[in-house]
């Protein structure tokens, strides 16, 4: 026992609870002793595949494993955004190894040896290798020997950073290779027959001219109809899979906006009549703004109409302003603007440019380059002597057309050449040797300076909306009765959020509401939060109203739509009963139409091969293309009522061929594709909840 006691000083209370399990396996029976460590460790598990759960810590590292692959591949840290595509890219994987790879190996998908080096190395090379930046050669394509390169060096690599890389596009080559003969499988077995190919060239070559009249079903309930519990109990459990739902919840709640208040934005005000008269006065805009505006100083050149989007008061101002002249402030929303036209110069929108580009020592060449260039061809000399080998451009040397936008930092001033112009600039790529060789018609455009004073809730104003917030959640007691009664006495507007997924990060139009939705999943029916802070800029408090739980949408919930539906459907009966018998020995739509108080419609072109794109109800389509023509036909039960009508003739053309059904066979399967995903996830029973970690 005293060693015992020196374990459980030094690794502490984890350590401790793990011994204490261990000694009660000893005395009590070991299924149980099993039961109760699953449900100890599947309280740290991201998700469930098969039945089995996937433990924090293994996902976990395979998120270190992506991390680590993104940051050799991209030589920088993952932001926010990156981090959550890695985190995806991980679970992915899971779902790769544990379901789709099993799924493929079932069907008898392998993958030999010689078949995996002619991935690689072979005639046959992975789309894995040929799409990865760091095999394409100087001449812009997949170089083998740049492949070869990095295996060699693997073994002198003592980082093991190359290795693990050739490992992670191993397995994807691997992976994907036998995916893809999986669907190469399921794409030889959609075969089209030639007695299914025969009659969709005759459904999409044969179109209807009906004369149809329509009895409207109607909103009004009917007291007549009624529907008993026991049918919709039936409907219920005969199509219950229609009812499969997603874990999810159903959350009330108010929301605090921090915006400034009135004194915030006099404050703002003051602080822009303090440094407007410097401002109209200063000559280095640049440097001053840099020191008193809340936006810094943009050098871009604005033509007529691009002011208007910022302020029309910047726009009416630019039209008439001369250098130097200055805007005084007008306020907009919670800013201030000043403005004052700094230059105004004519130039074109866009100028193509080509370039000679000189790096390291090459950049000394670059006064005897240049005065070669201004004679001589300059897309040999660009072929010859730059650095900027780019295989994708029509001649050399070429970089294409650059605008204000879309511009290489330090060559702005290649808007103010002129055309045909050779001259020399340095850029952090190196020394260029540029020719501007054409340029859209040159216009009017001004350079405008904005000193901007933008009004910021003060920390009293930030505390007033929390004491709003704290007043209703305080009021609530953590109850969504008292909470709703808060905030109507409050006269707070209460929003609904309906079916909120468990993993949601946003809520409405808000965006980051990570917070809400974990507190969503950690609570029961009933409770309200505490305050959340959203961005530093909004307070929520959020009740939460109901849950779903994963699995069939309970009957007491659908029964009531499920009613309507078999009420709406018995309607159909007897509206189709009713004018049965109010036409009986009618022969002709025109009396029909008489006889049931209506008027005849026209409609052409219709075909069955397009039942959803003519807004026509598809029931009715389907009996027009089975009809006779020239006779009455009805009832038939529709969607929204009952028809009757006459097919009055059909064309039959030749504009769809065999290629075109062939083709739609192929859209049929790329939807097959995107099916077969899903189904091996439903059978594997996947279960994401990583949203209890992440």
């Amino acid at each position: 026992m005293a060693l015992l006691e020196k374990i459980r000083v030094k690794l502490g209370a984890l350590i401790t609870v793990l011994i204490a399990v261990a000694l009660l396996s000893f005395i009590i029976d070991p299924s149980t002793l099993q039961s109760a460590m699953s449900m100890f460790s599947s309280k740290y598990d991201v998700g469930e595949i098969n039945g089995e759960g996937i433990p924090y810590q293994e996902y976990q590292q395979k998120v270190d494993y992506f991390s680590q692959i993104f940051q050799m591949t991209n030589g920088s840290a993952s932001d926010d955004q990156t981090q959550e595509l890695i985190n995806n890219t991980a679970w992915q994987n899971e779902i790769t190894e544990r379901v789709l790879i099993p799924a493929v190996e079932a069907a008898g998908v392998t993958l030999g040896e010689e078949e995996l080096y002619d991935l690689t190395q072979g005639v046959n090379i992975s789309p894995v290798l040929m799409s990865d930046p760091s095999f394409v050669g100087e001449d812009g394509q997949f170089s083998r020997q740049r492949v070869a390169e990095l295996v060699q060096a693997i073994s002198q690599d003592q980082t093991g950073q190359l290795g693990m890389y050739w490992n992670y596009l191993e397995d994807n080559i691997e992976k994907t290779q036998k995916v893809s003969k999986y669907l190469s499988l399921l794409e030889k077995s959609m075969f089209l027959s030639p007695v299914e190919l025969n009659r969709a060239i005759a459904e999409n070559n044969t179109s209807y001219n009906v004369d149809f009249i329509m009895q409207p079903y109607g909103f009004a309930l009917d007291s007549t109809i009624t529907v008993d519990n026991s049918e919709v109990k039936e409907y219920y459990e005969k199509n219950k899979n229609s009812f499969k739902q997603v874990e999810s919840r159903d959350l009330e709640y108010v929301v605090f906006e921090v915006v400034p208040s009135e004194e915030d934005i006099q404050l703002a005000q003051q602080d822009m009549e303090k440094v407007y008269n410097d401002f109209v006065a200063e000559e280095n805009v640049k440097t001053f703004l840099a020191r008193n505006s809340d936006q810094p100083y943009n050098p871009y050149f604005y033509k007529e109409g691009d002011l208007k989007t910022i302020a029309t008061e910047l726009e009416d101002f630019a039209a008439k302003a001369k250098v130097g002249e200055t805007l005084p402030p007008f306020q907009q929303e919670n800013t201030f603007i000043a403005a004052k036209v700094v230059d105004i110069k004519q130039l074109p929108d866009s100028v193509f440019v080509k370039h000679i580009l000189l790096q390291g020592e090459a950049e000394a060449k670059a006064d005897s380059l240049l005065a070669v260039a201004k004679k001589g061809n300059f897309a040999e000399l660009a072929a010859e002597y730059s650095a900027d080998q780019n295989p994708n451009v029509a001649e050399a040397g070429d970089l294409g057309w650059m605008t204000q936008q879309y511009m290489i930092p330090g060559m702005e001033s290649v808007l103010t050449a002129k055309k045909g112009d050779v001259f020399t600039l340095k850029t952090t790529y190196g020394t260029h040797i540029v020719k501007v060789t054409d340029a859209t018609k040159p216009m009017k455009k001004m350079q405008v300076a904005l000193l901007v004073k933008e009004a910021v809730a003060s920390k009293a104003t930030y505390s007033d909306y929390y004491a709003k917030a704290n007043d209703i959640a305080s009021k609530a007691e953590g109850n969504l009765e008292k909470f709703n009664a808060a905030a109507k006495e409050s006269g707070v507007s209460v929003y609904p959020a309906m079916r909120v997924l468990p993993g949601a990060k946003t809520l409405a139009n808000y965006q980051h509401t990570r917070e809400i939705s974990r507190w969503a999943n950690e609570n029961e029916v009933g409770s309200v939060s505490p305050i959340i802070t959203v961005d530093n800029k909004y307070f929520f408090v959020v009740g939460l109203k109901a849950i779903h739980a994963e699995g069939y949408t309970p009957y007491n919930e659908i029964a009531p739509t499920i009613k309507s539906y078999l009420m709406m459907q018995k309607k159909g009966e007897k509206v189709a009963a009713e004018t049965k018998a109010k036409l009986e020995g009618v022969t002709t739509i025109e009396a029909a139409a008489e006889k049931l108080g209506t008027t005849v419609s026209n409609q052409s072109g219709i075909a069955f091969s397009s039942l959803t794109s003519q807004q026509l109800d598809p029931k009715f389509i389907g009996a027009i293309a089975g009809a006779p023509e020239n006779t009455l036909v009805g009832p038939v039960v529709g969607e929204i009522g009952v028809y009757y009508f006459t097919v009055k003739g059909k064309e039959t053309g030749a504009f769809y061929t065999e290629d075109d059904a062939k083709a739609r066979n192929q859209q049929i399967f790329a939807g097959v594709q995107n099916v077969v995903p899903v189904i091996l996830l439903e059978n594997a029973g996947v279960k994401d909840q990583r949203y209890k970690f992440f």
